[in-house]
């Protein structure tokens, strides 16, 4: 028996010093490449240069992505958390809740590229939008869908029982119940599950490719316009061999934005649980 706790231990360990070395190892070679390009005007600054991206920076790109993914987050938590709601207190058919998990699951394993044609024949041919903002960011959302409304329907199925019965027989309505009862004690886990989706959608450079994104664009202005975006800017960079080191340096503030957002979203469901 301690032969056998010893071995759980140990292979723990190893697997976590496993991945942590290749985490490590993945932003000292990013870093490594792109050490030269950052600084704070490559932050701050447009791309540049005879060829787009051998000078200058990536600011319009960072914008850019961040309205995307906040496009894709509304969209999908939206859609996603009142879905999850549904199926878990107000859908009545077991049915029904079957196929809703059945089409969300088949949702999350639709590639990124098939999500992009879909957002490029109704959103920009369809509906005439064009490339813009507002399609690549809706297209993107409707990636993340599946991610949210699994991760929010499991999280409503952890609230305690108790506490729900409790309201209910306090005379409280099934709508206040979910949103001053249920909603806050699953809310580290929601909001875990739009951080991972947000993160997916920041990296994901083939819906974007068809439906807003642009090699070169000023910061946007209107959600009709398309916009630069930091991982089709990454495409580009390797693609067509302008600037490994911006290629490297834009890999690298991607990663970093990832950390943080992870490490913050860490820290508040921290925060909430104590």
């Amino acid at each position: 028996m301690k032969c056998k706790t010893f071995l759980v231990r140990l292979w723990a360990v190893l697997s976590f010093a496993a991945t942590a070395g290749v985490i490590f190892f993945l932003f000292a070679y990013v870093f490594r490449g792109g050490a030269e390009a950052i600084s704070w005007e490559f932050l701050t600054q447009s791309p540049k240069g005879a060829i787009i991206g051998t000078k200058g920076g990536i600011y319009p790109a960072i914008v850019g992505s961040a309205c995307f993914t906040g496009i894709a987050c509304l969209f999908a938590v939206i859609l996603g958390i009142s879905a999850a709601i549904y199926q878990v207190y107000y859908c009545r058919s077991s049915k029904l809740a079957a196929a809703i998990s059945l089409v969300m699951r088949c949702m999350a394993g639709v590639p990124s590229i098939v999500m992009g044609l879909f957002g490029y024949s109704l959103l920009v041919l369809t509906l005439g939008w064009g490339k813009c903002v507002l399609a690549g960011g809706i297209t993107q959302g409707v990636m993340i869908l599946p991610f949210i409304q699994v991760r929010a329907e499991k999280a409503l199925r952890e609230v305690d029982p108790a506490l729900v019965k409790a309201s209910y027989g306090l005379g409280m309505s099934r709508a206040y119940t979910i949103r001053r009862i249920i909603l806050p004690q699953c809310l580290p886990q929601l909001v875990s599950g739009v951080i991972l989706g947000a993160c997916y959608a920041m990296g994901a450079a083939a819906p974007l490719i068809f439906t807003g994104a642009v090699i070169i664009a000023k910061a946007p202005k209107s959600l009709y316009k398309p916009a630069m975006a930091l991982p089709y800017h990454l495409y580009m960079l390797l693609t067509q061999g302008t600037s490994a080191k911006n290629a490297y340096g834009t890999a690298f503030v991607m990663m970093m934005v990832v950390l943080v957002t992870n490490t913050l979203a860490t820290w508040f469901a921290w925060r909430r649980k104590k």
